[in-house]
């Protein structure tokens, strides 16, 4: 019997717990080689949910999965727009992807699974609204639902290079509708966030429309 593998294992089974999802290269800093990873998922011991991605095989998934499991191979990235709308209910919505911030300097990770949509937020707007939640284990970072509401609104135009993946408009009012009606975000929590991100004169009208008639 090879003790310095089962000794891996048994350490590569604790991180699995411990974590939820783990990294081939987290793996690795804790002494745990690429060949006992290799082996544990042959013996069906650890799945591998995508590249230098794993979880252990007994692990319930949750409705949220794949912003964990995106979470985890992007530390950096924000959940936002669709998916931060959909997190927090505010959308019947089912996004096909998983919708991510990056920051103005970030590289793009070229990931296949979960699909996938960066959208790269510039210094002012990136790091600000950010809340963490644990799913499966996993810290998730999202935007909270008065910040996901006002980028809905910056992002809600379809022509040029930057839109090209535009949720459009409807979204935005649905998304404002309802973080309003289930008191997900304050009138002046909105309007605080689009004074800082420069669209006031965009979500305006609509706010005092919907509280005009609340």
């Amino acid at each position: 019997m090879d003790f310095r593998s089962a000794s891996q294992q048994d350490r590569a089974v604790s991180l699995l717990r411990r974590q939820g999802m783990v990294r081939l290269s987290e793996f690795t800093r804790a002494g745990i080689t690429a060949a006992t990873v290799a082996r544990m998922k042959e013996k069906g011991l650890v799945l591998q949910l995508g590249r230098g991605l794993y979880q252990s095989p007994d692990a319930s998934l949750e409705a949220d999965h794949s912003l964990a499991e995106a979470s985890k191979l992007v530390p950096r990235g924000i959940i936002c727009l669709v998916s931060a709308l959909a997190f927090h209910g505010l959308t019947d919505t089912i996004p096909s992807r998983v919708w991510m911030a990056i920051g103005p300097k970030d590289r793009q990770p070229g990931i296949t699974r979960p699909p996938m949509q960066f959208v790269r937020f510039g210094i002012k707007v990136f790091g600000v609204g950010i809340e963490e939640h644990d799913i499966e284990g996993v810290t998730v970072r999202i935007y909270n639902p008065a910040k996901t509401v006002v980028d809905m609104f910056r992002y809600r135009v379809s022509a040029g290079r930057r839109y090209q993946r535009s949720p459009g408009l409807n979204l935005a009012l649905e998304g404002l509708r309802e973080a309003l009606r289930q008191r997900k975000a304050t009138p002046s929590e909105i309007a605080g966030y689009a004074t800082d991100a420069g669209v006031l004169n965009v979500i305006e009208p609509y706010l005092q429309a919907m509280t005009a008639n609340a």
